[in-house]
């Protein structure tokens, strides 16, 4: 059940003011399709799922603080198995008395390590399996490893990477996430993002935050949050109507302290988000990462950190300013300018007859500005249904959109 409250007080100077009663009306025929929260939405089961920042960050910094992280030498390393226990196996690790059983990830982290298929791995009983591992490791050229180990009620191996791998812990990244949202429940600008209405269009900031509405996730492997600034719309431009062409502010972030990702920021612009977590309309998507290198940490306190801080406290003004500009960039009047504009740019005939006709058929007339054929290009990439084609085109909508001054 969802719950929705009606927005109440303005946004800031310079933006537009709220519809009262119906939330903000959006067009989100423009623009990109982001599916990245909404996979993590779909692939997420309840106890991953958090209503607040403050819950995520109390259950990720537990977790941190019952750890322990050791450098050992692969050959130092052994493998325990129960024949009574088909499926029970277990590492003696050195400095840690008591057996230490792996988890899904760290075995299939330890299986790599020696070279053996972990999906096979996983299909033997664990003796067999365990005689396998055991043998990997000693004949393992010897190298060092560094191991994190976890003690809840159980020492569990939680990850297994090289000796230089530079962790980022999930409740850092959390924190860093706090200092700019809060709880993230709209106790500042920036929380879980309302709700798109389909009958009316329209997108409202408000809903109940609950385990099917959350965007913030976090599992045994990584931690990944989406937020926005939903409840003050920034108005660039009109659209065909004459209505206001709103955004709204957004950014995700990932992590994984035990190397199954990298850490990343992701910032944009989006029009709406749809209950299962769809971003529609997105422009000037930007996005780093960081790898879990031996100077990782030192990058996330002084690029990625910041970097987000800078966004959440930004102006919008120069989106604007290149939003308007790109619209102002009137580059064919002609048919046979159109197409020769399009084509120039590494776009097929077929490609440029389909990007021409969506802009005719959504905005009632022939794409003439920059930000027409963008609009134009990203409906496209819209109807591609392969990843890699549809990332082709929307960098191509980039590139182009960049490219006004």
């Amino acid at each position: 059940m969802i719950t929705t409250v009606l927005p109440s007080a303005p946004p800031v100077s310079g933006q537009s003011a709220p519809r009262a009663y119906t939330g903000y009306k959006v067009d989100i025929s423009r623009g990109e399709r982001i599916g990245r929260v909404s996979s993590e939405w779909f692939s997420r089961p309840d106890d991953e799922r958090f209503l607040s920042l403050g819950a995520l960050h109390a259950s990720v910094r537990s977790r941190a603080e019952r750890a322990t992280a050791r450098t050992v030498e692969t050959k130092s390393l052994r493998v325990e198995a129960s024949r009574d226990n088909a499926e029970h196996l277990a590492l003696i690790v050195p400095g840690q008395d008591a057996p230490v059983a792996p988890t899904h990830w760290s075995y299939g982290q330890l299986c790599s390590l020696v070279g053996a298929p972990a999906s096979y791995m996983r299909q033997l009983p664990a003796p067999l399996a365990g005689i396998n591992l055991q043998h990997g490791l000693l004949s393992h050229r010897g190298e060092l490893v560094k191991t994190l180990e976890a003690d809840d009620g159980r020492i569990e191996l939680r990850a297994v990477t090289g000796p230089d791998y530079g962790r980022i812990w999930d409740h850092e990244l959390v924190e860093a996430v706090m200092r700019i949202a809060g709880d993230g429940t709209g106790d500042t600008r920036w929380k879980v993002p309302g709700l798109l209405d389909w009958s009316t269009m329209t997108h409202n900031p408000f809903v109940e935050v609950t385990k099917d509405t959350t965007t913030l996730y976090a599992s045994d492997r990584d931690v990944f949050l989406f937020l926005v600034d939903d409840a003050h719309p920034i108005e660039a431009g009109r659209l065909p109507n004459g209505d206001a062409d709103l955004y709204f502010r957004g950014f995700y972030c990932w992590n994984s302290e035990v190397g199954s990702k990298t850490l990343g920021m992701a910032s944009f612009y989006l029009r709406a988000v749809c209950m299962n977590r769809n971003i529609w309309g997105a422009e000037g998507f930007e996005e780093i990462s960081i790898r879990h290198s031996k100077f990782a940490s030192h990058r996330f306190a002084h690029q990625a950190a910041p970097a987000l801080e800078r966004f959440a406290t930004s102006s919008p003004a120069p989106f604007m300013v290149g939003i308007r500009a790109a619209r102002e960039a009137i580059v064919a009047r002609k048919d046979e300018d159109r197409e020769t504009f399009l084509r120039k740019r590494g776009f097929s005939r077929p490609e440029t007859e389909k990007i021409i006709a969506r802009v005719l058929a959504e905005e009632g007339r022939p794409p003439e500005s920059i930000f027409d054929f963008v609009q134009g290009i990203t409906a496209l990439a819209r109807d591609k249904p392969h990843q890699d084609a549809r990332l082709e085109l929307e960098g191509k909508a980039a590139k182009l959109l960049a490219s006004v001054k």
